[in-house]
């Protein structure tokens, strides 16, 4: 693609691993530690879409709370692990290419940025944590506009900020809910499908699939 001019990613399940937490406590949580965190993430994600719809926003942090009180229940985990879950959730690992593939990326001149549903505070610590504070040149979080994606009010962000066209955007997502809402917006959106899921039946037609970040300095050539 020769158009790019800015390269957008997805945060949570896309450069931050978001059953890093979970794991970092499989000696506690036993075997059912992934299943629990995916549990988790699931129901974190309904939230946003059902605050979305009912007009009752709470910023990802409660809902990351919410979401986690809900999950502990459901697969009996002692209360006491709450708090050392959510401090974990505030250090997500990344994945393993993501810092080579970003620096590559930002020596190649191009901008690059973060839209994401989490809040200003939750991004820039992962990001801190990670040793990525050079990397970005912007944070987008949907809290300046109070609805979770995919509303299009989000996907608009970059393109008010940058004065660029949407098919001048390459935006990465592993969530394939995100991947539609943004080429249905009118990016360019790149799934990232680590794990040989399906893609969902969202009226967008993909276009690019990778396996990990490392794909992309493929179609950017």
């Amino acid at each position: 693609m020769k158009n790019i001019k800015a390269i957008i990613f997805d945060a949570y399940g896309t450069l931050f691993d978001v059953n890093s937490a979970a794991e970092n406590c499989k000696d506690k949580i036993g075997d059912k530690w992934e299943v629990f965190s995916n549990y988790w993430r699931t129901t974190q994600l309904e939230y946003t879409w059902l605050r979305s719809l009912m007009k009752k926003h709470k910023d990802f942090w409660q809902i990351t709370e919410d979401s986690l009180d809900k999950s502990m229940k459901n697969f009996r985990i002692n209360p006491s692990m709450k708090n050392e879950l959510l401090d974990l959730y505030k250090k997500l690992s990344t994945f393993s290419e993501v810092k080579e593939v970003l620096t590559d990326l930002k020596k190649k001149g191009y901008k690059l940025a973060i839209l994401s549903n989490g809040t200003p505070s939750l991004l820039n610590e992962l990001i801190k944590n990670n040793n990525l504070e050079k990397i970005f040149d912007d944070l987008f979080s949907i809290e300046k506009v109070g609805i979770y994606k995919p509303d299009s009010k989000v996907y608009d962000m970059p393109i008010q900020k940058y004065g660029i066209k949407k098919n001048e955007v390459l935006f990465l997502s592993a969530n394939t809910w995100d991947v539609s809402g943004g080429g249905n917006y009118g990016y360019n959106s790149v799934w990232v499908n680590r794990n040989n899921n399906t893609f969902d039946n969202l009226d967008y037609l993909l276009k690019n699939e990778v396996k990990s970040l490392k794909g992309v300095l493929e179609i950017v050539k």
